[in-house]
């Protein structure tokens, strides 16, 4: 995957603008509409407690067709009863009546605070404005990029490019996700456009799979959010044959797809509120899956752990126990820890190494640990980030 280069997929039209919904006047209401119906699917969180746009989505996207989508930053519209479920589906034929669409073709995300009912004004006349804007252009995809952060301190994006029967197929995506994350889909807001030609039951299968292993292995505070959603759509505009299951086609097409989505992933992590650093925790060697879930799920969890990630200390003690209480199939004698390259322990006692030196390596913006529990087959990973004092600020005073 090229990362010099935006590759922008054919059919679509972005834009991103400034509403007043945030106090910062940041960018907040952000758009994306394709020239004609798309293919569609998304991935929801499993939270109980949900947004309208979720329940709106949810239902749009069963046909697996789409042609907008629009989110508002700074507003989660979330817990707002009665009103807050019109508001939601007033946008949405306010898109449908702009565009000459169906409302059923219009997808929404609301990402903020929680509890506040929609500035309906302001949002309204933030669709004008954006509805005038969209531009089918890499200054148009940054825009919209752009609007529908919230604590992030900088957006998300990859791109993909890749040669198929029949034409080139490109793929965009954006993402946006600083804190309230944790890995039970979708943990974030993530939106994927390419112009491949596949069909809805094919797509909505991959996007699944690809999200599995993607943005679902993203933990920043094990919290999950109550609009995490993750859309694709598909304008069909490259001209390749159609997607199939299996071949070497979708082999390559699932390929970009997961590695675009593996650097959404991990541009997440990174930017984790107060991060200072990227931890992708590895656990090999597991009994069974949920072994190793378990095991990498008590790393990740775990703020002494992820204290100790902050302030470089190379404290394998907090890692092993975190193993030894999860739950999961282990012998101590077999197990191995490795921090940023480095074996730590191993055999059921500690490796003599040095600590300073260690701690210099745990300093850089990303590392790995590792931890083989020599028991089975089964492998699991996470990617994290430190614990700051700065994230327990952003959160202190997020509403207040």
């Amino acid at each position: 995957m090229k990362k010099t280069q935006l590759y922008l997929p054919m059919g679509f039209r972005f834009g991103g603008v400034s509403a007043g919904i945030k106090q910062s006047g940041k960018p907040d209401v952000a758009l994306v509409v394709a020239d004609h119906p798309c293919t569609a699917a998304g991935m929801f969180t499993t939270n109980k407690i949900v947004g309208p746009a979720v329940v709106i989505d949810r239902e749009h996207v069963k046909n697996g067709r789409a042609q907008a989508v629009l989110i508002n930053s700074g507003n989660a519209n979330t817990c707002t009863g009665r009103k807050g479920e019109r508001n939601a589906l007033v946008v949405c034929r306010d898109i449908a009546r702009r565009f000459d669409i169906r409302p059923d073709d219009v997808l929404l995300c609301s990402t903020g605070i929680i509890g506040h009912q929609l500035p309906m004004r302001k949002l309204s006349a933030g669709i004008a404005d954006v509805a005038g804007k969209l531009r089918a252009s890499a200054a148009g995809a940054m825009r919209f990029s752009k609007a529908i952060l919230t604590t992030d301190l900088r957006p998300k994006t990859a791109n993909a490019k890749v040669k198929l029967p029949g034409g080139s197929v490109s793929l965009f995506g954006c993402a946006k996700g600083s804190g309230m994350i944790a890995p039970n889909m979708a943990t974030m807001l993530a939106f994927i456009l390419t112009d491949a030609n596949i069909s809805a039951a094919v797509l909505r299968r991959v996007f699944r799979e690809v999200v599995g292993q993607t943005f679902n292995k993203v933990s920043v505070d094990s919290h999950m959010s109550t609009s995490d959603t993750a859309l694709i759509l598909a304008s069909g505009r490259a001209g390749n044959a159609p997607l199939q299951r299996g071949g070497k086609a979708m082999k390559s097409f699932r390929a970009a797809l997961t590695d675009m989505c593996d650097s959404l992933a991990r541009q997440i992590a990174a930017d984790g509120e107060g991060a200072t650093c990227l931890v992708t925790v590895q656990v090999k060697g597991a009994a069974t899956p949920e072994d190793a879930r378990r095991a990498v799920c008590a790393i990740v969890d775990s703020p002494l752990i992820r204290c100790a990630f902050h302030g470089s200390d190379p404290n394998w003690g907090r890692i092993v126990s975190a193993v030894g209480y999860c739950g999961a199939r282990l012998k101590p004698e077999k197990l191995t820890c490795r921090i940023a390259g480095v074996k730590v322990f191993t055999g059921g006692r500690p490796v003599n190494f040095d600590p300073r030196r260690l701690s210099q390596r745990m300093k850089q913006p990303a590392w790995t640990v590792e931890v083989e529990l020599n028991v089975g087959r089964c492998d699991d990973f996470r990617y994290t980030c430190d614990l700051s004092g700065e994230y327990v600020s952003i959160n202190a005073d997020y509403h207040t």
